[in-house]
């Protein structure tokens, strides 16, 4: 959407950016070309702004700000002030009288904050902070009924309907309010007295003569039938068997060796080590015992058979059943399985059926319709009331994230920390500002060309926490893997710090002009140190052949002669060293010819070989140095070249320095002396040496003779 409005443009660290100074500014924001906006999104985690208000921002609740959402939510709170450009303040509190009464929804606003500050006994304030606005509690606490859809016990003084309450919260689980209290909804309202019916009307369908053929007995009689059903068939399939072939009765009964097997153990008056046997001796068509000649491990199921079903219904003289009898009697409780099977309203069901019936036979069920119609009226009140801790989160979050979205100017900020940035990092005499949370090391931040420390950071009591700090200031040289320092967050709690990882970039122009030397220095060093290693591996090696010849002199020949010096090794020896002189040698007489003045020129053109390329390749990388790849490796999309120049690295990585005024003694007790004795010597004889060469160059060249005349000597 095309503007007419004059914007106003900064330039920091290379990078023109918008200016946000005035109400008209955010106003003006939808026709803002975005390809102007820094960032375009931003992740809900891991900023330094307050999630809840950043959900409240995130519309679609996905995880992310996008362009739209936050000028959505710069209109919505715009239309509910008076001079929206206080948002730009960032104020803790917003004040009453800064809200736009002259509209429904901020006169509706204005009681409703003023509402919620007289609940928290603050009728008198003139300002409402985020946290007076979100303390929901405190706000909702004079009623128990504030809108939320929720009623607890607490809303009535009823008895019946308190206990009505609970039985629901019992049969079919409580919710949450705004002050804590487990309340029912409408919904759960609804879906009890429905299970209640269910419930009522089935078990009334089991009272006619066909179902319950014994009365409130044939519960516990169908029980009884159902624990011995398995086993009684197998009984009676296995009289069958019988009666087919006489010679399977063995099988049936069970070997002999089955018994022994459980009679060598000590058997248990449950007798569990039978259980898998037959009921009752295997018979041609015999009829099952139901008290003399059972299993002992079924006897009392058995027994529990004939008093709950045989007895009500055969005759308590029955002591036996066929299997036609066995298959009448479970013929006739059919029905009322198959009933039992088709339970209804079981959620209920713990309640009895008296309670049931107590229920419904009563008014609780429109006493609690009032209840919800009353806490329905609130709601407008509840939203209301949302609303303000909307209006006063944006009032004092919206300067932020406006601030590192539209623009960076926190970032670029001397006094300000920008919302991505976590804390400070402690480490090799540093402090650096440029630390983020992320979730580990992302390959596209090595595209920023900057220098990247990941640091594991612990706490007792927290979850680890990994950041990435940039060094922009100094050297490496002792910046590695598993180095140790302190990191303070934005609340100032210090963490362990452990460097795990390094993204390797160049951190300065200087740290380039000598990496050249420190690494000719390196190799020299380990080159010393693999030959020394090797000389004290050949020694050790030699002092052994040694100890063992000494050691076996009386078993050894004589010693063999010495060998000779090779006459062509001394002869390569000797053409080497030549070699080498000839080339000290044509280096003198070159610089022999040189002018004086030209020495220093010679001096500083070899240096410059040595140390160009690197400060070339190092100029290059950190004139591309930028934040964005780092951002976007944790979930930005920045849209500007966020540039970190030499300048502004500086400001971000502190070196450590002497305070002004501080006093500092060179007298070190423990200094090597000898060591500083020989530098010194060496450094005069250095001067000497050069004082003579220049000397006799003067001399080489007549500059001598001449110089003598302009002196007079």
């Amino acid at each position: 959407m095309p503007t007419t409005h004059p914007w106003n443009f900064f330039r920091t660290g290379g990078l023109d950016q918008v200016t946000l100074a005035s109400a008209a500014d955010l106003l003006a924001l939808p026709g803002l070309d975005q390809k102007l906006w820094v960032a375009l999104s931003c992740p809900v985690k891991g900023l330094e702004l307050d999630e809840k208000t950043l959900a409240l921002i995130d519309s679609d609740d996905d995880g992310r700000i996008r362009v739209a959402e936050l000028i959505a939510s710069v209109q919505w709170a715009a239309a509910r002030l008076k001079e929206p450009a206080i948002v730009l303040r960032g104020d803790e509190s917003l004040p009453l009288d800064a809200i736009n009464d002259a509209t429904p929804d901020g006169q509706i606003l204005l009681r409703s904050a003023r509402q919620i500050l007289i609940n928290l006994g603050k009728k008198d304030a003139a300002t409402i902070s985020v946290a007076e606005a979100a303390d929901t509690a405190k706000i909702f606490s004079a009623s128990p009924l504030n809108g939320d859809g929720v009623i607890p016990p607490e809303a009535t003084d009823d008895p019946a309907v308190q206990a009505l309450i609970k039985d629901i919260v019992t049969c079919l689980g409580g919710s949450n309010d705004r002050t804590g209290a487990v309340g029912v909804t409408a919904e759960k309202i609804a879906a009890f007295f429905t299970e209640l019916a269910a419930y009522a009307s089935w078990v009334e369908q089991s009272a006619t003569k066909d179902i319950a053929i014994l009365g409130e007995e044939t519960a516990a009689a169908c029980a009884a039938l159902k624990a011995v059903r398995p086993k009684v068939e197998d009984y009676f399939a296995r009289t069958r068997l019988a009666a087919f072939d006489q010679r399977a009765l063995g099988a049936l009964n069970r070997s002999e060796a089955d018994y022994l097997a459980i009679a060598a153990k000590d058997m248990k008056i449950t007798a569990e080590e039978i259980s898998g046997f037959p009921l009752a001796r295997i018979e041609a068509n015999q009829p099952l015992p139901l008290r003399a000649g059972v299993n002992p491990a079924w006897a009392t199921a058995l027994a529990g058979l004939h008093s709950r079903v045989v007895a009500p219904l055969l005759g308590a003289a029955k002591a036996s059943l066929t299997e036609q009898e066995w298959t009448d009697l479970a013929t006739r409780f059919a029905p009322y399985e198959t009933w039992l099977g088709g339970k209804q309203g079981s959620a209920v069901e713990q309640l009895g059926l008296p309670r049931v019936k107590e229920i419904l036979a009563g008014n609780s069920q429109a006493a609690l319709a009032a209840l919800v119609a009353r806490d329905q009226a609130l709601e407008p009140e509840l939203k209301a009331i949302t609303d303000v801790e909307r209006l006063v989160r944006y009032h004092r979050d919206l300067r932020a994230l406006l601030h590192n979205f539209v623009n960076f100017a926190d970032f670029y900020s001397r006094d300000r920390l920008a919302v991505f940035q976590a804390g400070t990092l402690y480490l090799d005499s540093r402090s650096t500002e440029l630390c983020l949370k992320v979730d580990g090391p992302n390959p596209l931040a090595a595209m920023s060309k900057a220098y990247i420390a990941y640091c594991s950071c612990t706490r007792k009591n927290a979850p680890t926490m990994v950041i990435a700090a940039c060094f922009t200031q100094g050297d490496s040289d002792y910046l590695f893997v598993g180095r140790h320092g302190v990191f303070y967050d934005r609340q100032g709690r210090d963490w362990d710090a452990v460097i795990t990882s390094i993204t390797d970039n160049p951190i300065s122009i200087r740290q380039a002009f000598w990496a050249p030397y420190k690494k000719f220095i390196r190799m020299i060093e380990e080159q010393v140190a693999k030959r020394a290693a090797a000389a004290d591996a050949e020694s050790n090696s030699r002092l052994a052949a040694a100890a063992e010849k000494t050691a076996n002199a009386d078993k050894t020949g004589p010693a063999a002669a010495p060998k000779k010096i090779d006459i062509g090794t001394v002869a390569a020896l000797g053409v080497a060293f030549g070699a080498i002189m000839g080339a000290l040698g044509a280096i003198a007489t070159g610089l022999a010819k040189l002018a004086v003045w030209q020495l220093p020129l010679v001096l500083v053109g070899v240096i410059l070989v040595i140390s160009l390329p690197s400060m070339a390749i190092a100029w290059l990388k950190l004139r591309q140095r930028t934040l964005g790849p780092i951002l976007e490796g944790n979930g930005w999309a920045v849209n500007g070249r966020v540039k970190i120049n030499l300048p502004f690295g500086t400001a971000l990585t502190d070196v450590a320095m002497l305070p002004p005024g501080s006093h500092r003694s060179l007298e070190d007790p423990y200094e090597d002396k000898e060591a500083v004795r020989k530098r010194r010597q060496f450094t005069v004889t250095a001067v000497v040496a050069a004082l003579a060469v220049a000397a006799w160059l003067l001399r080489h060249q007549g500059y001598y003779t001449q110089l003598r005349g302009l002196l007079g000597l």
